[in-house]
């Protein structure tokens, strides 16, 4: 079977019942995600699939043919993302086992809700733990993360009114 993960098809030889987590972590070695409850309510295994929060500890690779899955590791290998570096900049982790899925599902709720409210931030992250209770932390990184973005389109914005203004106008993409 093959799977498509941080924009590369990998092949991959595991029965179609196989969880994405064993996978990822036992055979594409990608270790990011971790293994929380075994039941999709810890959170600590999320990745995305086509752009969505998704517990991989319960989703069969069966259920994923044709789909981009985005693990920590393929958010950004430099740590350049918003979120990545909002969470460094807040200093969010403490012991860090849930930081990869929280980082995820920041991601998504940020793709989905640009400018989210306190309680958009709560309601989309209810369902990831964190034993050290960096809860507080987190909101506020998901704030600065949002602001972050504001300010690159806002650059984008500029840059393309430049270029039209060239005559090399090109579509701004989001």
């Amino acid at each position: 079977m093959q799977l498509r993960v941080n924009n590369q098809i990998l092949t991959v030889h595991a029965a179609p019942e196989t969880p994405l987590l064993w996978v990822l972590r036992e055979e594409l070695t990608l270790v990011g995600s971790k293994f929380g409850c075994g039941m999709g309510l810890c959170g600590a295994c999320t990745v995305l699939v086509d752009g969505h929060a998704t517990r991989s500890c319960i989703t069969p690779i069966s259920t994923l043919d044709g789909k981009q899955i985005t693990t920590i590791e393929g958010l950004s290998a430099e740590g350049t993302h918003p979120v990545q570096k909002a969470w460094n900049e807040v200093d969010v982790p403490q012991c860090g086992y849930c930081q990869a899925g929280q980082i995820l599902t920041a991601k998504a709720l940020l793709d989905h809700t640009p400018d989210p409210t306190d309680e958009q931030i709560d309601a989309a992250m209810s369902n990831n733990l964190c034993r050290c209770g960096t809860y507080p932390r987190i909101r506020k990184a998901i704030h600065r993360a949002a602001e972050m973005g504001k300010s690159t389109h806002a650059m984008l914005e500029i840059r393309e009114e430049l270029l039209a203004a060239k005559g090399e106008s090109n579509a701004i993409k989001s």
